[in-house]
């Protein structure tokens, strides 16, 4: 089916896809700042960078060969059971198109096989965001969990899985 949207596993030719929608998406928001994912050292290798760690995928959405955004899991807490939601980010020519969810959808049904919670930072003001987390049952925490890397965020939020 050709205009049929795939959930598939990051491979190395999409990194500098991936890296300029992250990228753009954030200056879209004045987010490319220290303490952002704008400035993450594994934004150009994310297939490497989710390799490289058990329990860990990044996915890709995808329609007619062409990348529409993607989402990761990796692991959070060094006791092995909470995870963190990262890097989620749609083409904005693609946002509102249900892309979000099945990337959402594929990232929990993974961590729910290998973790206990799933941890998440982001900004207040990506207010469609907060809605689709809340909406997959992800409570708001007061404050980040210990070994935060995202100085920038002022949202945590975590859910049980």
């Amino acid at each position: 089916m050709p205009n049929t949207i795939q959930i598939r596993p990051i491979q190395q030719k999409d990194n500098p896809i991936i890296h300029k929608i992250i990228q753009t998406s954030l200056e879209s928001f004045n987010l490319d700042i220290p303490g952002s994912a704008y400035f993450d050292p594994e934004l150009a290798q994310l297939s490497s960078y989710y390799g490289e760690r058990k329990y860990a995928q990044y996915w890709i959405a995808e329609q007619n060969g062409e990348v529409l955004g993607g989402v990761g899991i990796a692991p959070f807490s060094e006791d092995g059971t909470i995870c963190e939601l990262q890097k989620l980010y749609i083409l904005e020519s693609s946002q509102g198109k249900g892309i979000s969810k099945l990337l959402m959808d594929q990232a929990l049904a993974f961590a729910s096989n290998h973790y206990k919670a799933c941890y998440l930072e982001t900004m207040g003001k990506l207010e469609v965001a907060c809605m689709l987390y809340e909406k997959y049952g992800f409570q708001l925490l007061e404050q980040p969990i210990k070994g935060s890397d995202h100085s920038a965020m002022d949202r945590w939020y975590i859910k049980s899985l």
